[in-house]
Order: C-alpha cells, then structure tokens, then sequence
C-alpha cells in the first residue's frame, strides 16, 4: 500500500470512527418524548431511533467494537505511512538515521492521536451532545444494521460484559434511562425560573410538581370546619344556608354527624320543581338527590384521589383514616386549586 493511500485511510477510518462516537452518545442522549412523535406519525427512520434507544446496551458493544477496529486500523495502517513520509524530509536536516526514525515516529503518533481525538471522537461526540434527536434518527439505522451484521460477535462481548455485572451485583439494563425523576424535574424547573428561562408567574408550573408529593389529608378539609346539614334538611332550608354561606354543595350528616353524602343546589332547586305545591318545598330532601362521596384513605396521593373522583363522576370524598373512620371531607375545588391556584366563583366555599 502507498503511503497516500494510508493518508486516504485515515480520512475514511476517523468518519468511521466518528460514525461510531456520534451514534454512541446520540443513542444514550436523544429524549423518546421526542422521537415517539415521529415514530407515531410513520417515520422509519424515529422506528429504528427507538428500536436502537430499547437496545442501548447492544448499540453500546457495536459502537465500542467499531471505535476498536477503526483505532486499531489506524494505528497500523495510517501512521506508519505518515511515519515514512515524514522520513525523506527529515533525512535533508542531517539527522542521524536512528534519530530520523525515532522523530519521525513521534511526529506521526502526535499527529494521528491528535486527529483522532479531535475528529474521530469529540466533534461526533459534541455533535450528538449538542443535537442528540436529530443525530439519533439520522446515525440510528446505519448503526442497526451493523450490530445486525456483527449480531454474533456483539451478543458474545455484550454477554459477558453483562456477566461482569452480576458478578459485582448490579443490574444491567438494556434501555438509557430517558425519563426524569420527581426531583429532577422539581430541579429543572428551580433552576429555569431563576435564570429566567421559565415565566411561571402564577406558580402553576411548580404547584404541579408539588401536587404528586401531596397525600389526600393535606388538602381535604376536617369535619369541624365544614358546615353540614341533616338527613332532614328540606330545600327551603337549603335555600336558606345558600343565602347565609354562599356555597353551592353541602355535606348530608346522619344524627351521629357522619357524613352520608352531599348536596348540590341545583338538585334542590330541581327537586322542589318537581312538588306539585310550593309548600311540599318544606319537605326532607328526597334520598334520591344526595350524592354518595367517593372513600379515599388519608394517605392516598392526591393525584390518585382525583384520578378516583374524576372516575366516579363526583366532587366530593369520604376521607378515613387507618380505622376507617371518617375525619375529613376532599373538595374537587381543592384539589384543583393546588394545581391552578385560588379559584373565584360566585358560590366559592370559605372556611370557617
């Protein structure tokens, strides 16, 4: 082989080393909240993307099996064709013939780790650190089909890599981890308010990162502080508590003051126009028209509780706790404030 064909050489086995750097990190950085999208909407090449980022671990061994081939090859192929060009020019300096070679070498081994290094592996790496979704979809499905190609020899090296980790007692994986945790998140959005990269004025944002930590008993209100009425309250009655409160449902108690359900005022109203006679409106509520409350623990997630009340198609929940007993009431109205903020209605509910 000439020594310009071992300069050609060079040039092709740093793209290839490369190819191999960038799809390495473009697998174990690239987001699936960003490629999922585009696999949904028929793109082959996001397909192939996800399919890579389910099998990092083998995309791994084939990317780190390619960057030892192309090192290798370089090294045994490219530098000493630098080495001998660079032997002519330094014999005209007068140089001792050992010295010529031993110069001659160092200069090619500088120059060759410095244009691997450089080229071969941190302009591919800072590239797919910089654009991992765009570089994922664009090196995945080469990448795929080399570790399909070499399946045998890789499944063997990333076997016993993995064999490795079990002798030291930690699990492998075989997906990057492309999810963020609670605290991460939490991190995330501390940090983007601070350096104004984040407008969160009304503090929705970080309320919703709050709200999954939060249990059923923070925001559900204590039987004390709830105004209730009797199984044998009548519309008129409750026509009245409108006027004096202001609220627009009202928990329904038995005589031993345990809630049996709840009230709205537009099944009241609706029930007195169902009487044939206005005084028939001093009637009890018909049982019809109370509403069961949806049972929750006090140590329920609030996110949970919702999810319950939502399902049921209910605005209020029975909160018990460890004994089973009723202590408290959960409001809708609440729950969606902790994500929203205060709500301002006509007929807003305040403690007393």
């Amino acid at each position: 082989m000439s020594d310009w064909a071992g300069i050609a050489w060079l040039v092709v086995l740093l793209l290839f080393n490369a190819f191999f750097v960038g799809a390495e990190f473009a697998v174990i950085s690239a987001r699936r909240s960003q490629i999922e999208p585009l696999a949904e909407r028929g793109s082959r090449a996001a397909k192939t993307a996800l399919y890579a980022m389910e099998r990092a671990t083998l995309m791994l061994a084939t990317s780190q099996l390619g960057i030892t081939i192309c090192s290798l090859l370089i090294l045994n192929v490219s530098e000493p064709a630098i080495h001998h060009l660079l032997e002519g020019p330094l014999h005209l300096t007068g140089l001792p013939e050992g010295a010529v070679s031993t110069v001659s070498f160092v200069i090619a081994l500088v120059v060759v780790s410095y244009l691997h290094v450089v080229f071969g592996e941190m302009v591919a790496k800072n590239l797919a650190f910089s654009v991992p979704d765009r570089a994922v979809l664009l090196l995945a499905t080469p990448l795929v089909w080399v570790s399909k190609i070499f399946h045998p020899v890789i499944w063997v090296l990333n076997w016993v890599a993995n064999a490795v980790l079990l002798l030291f007692r930690v699990e492998p994986k075989n997906e990057a981890a492309s999810t963020f945790t609670l605290d991460e998140v939490a991190t995330i959005v501390a940090q983007s308010r601070r350096e104004g990269v984040l407008d969160d004025a009304s503090g929705t944002v970080a309320a919703a990162v709050e709200f999954t930590d939060k249990k059923a008993k923070d925001v559900a209100v204590p039987l004390s502080e709830i105004v209730a009425l009797p199984e044998t309250t009548t519309p008129d009655e409750i026509e009245r508590a409108v006027a004096q409160h202001g609220y627009s449902r009202y928990v329904i108690v038995d005589p031993e003051g345990h809630p049996v359900g709840y009230v709205h005022l537009k099944d009241i109203l609706r029930a007195a126009g169902d009487e044939d006679l206005p005084e028939k409106a001093s009637r009890p509520i018909p049982y019809k028209r109370i509403h069961h409350m949806v049972p929750v623990q006090e140590t329920t997630d609030l996110e949970d509780a919702l999810a319950m009340m939502r399902r049921n198609g209910r605005h209020l929940a029975r909160v018990r706790n460890a004994q089973g007993e009723t202590t408290a009431v959960l409001f809708l109205e609440d729950i969606l404030e902790e994500l929203i903020g205060e709500v301002d209605d006509a007929t807003r509910r305040h403690r007393w």
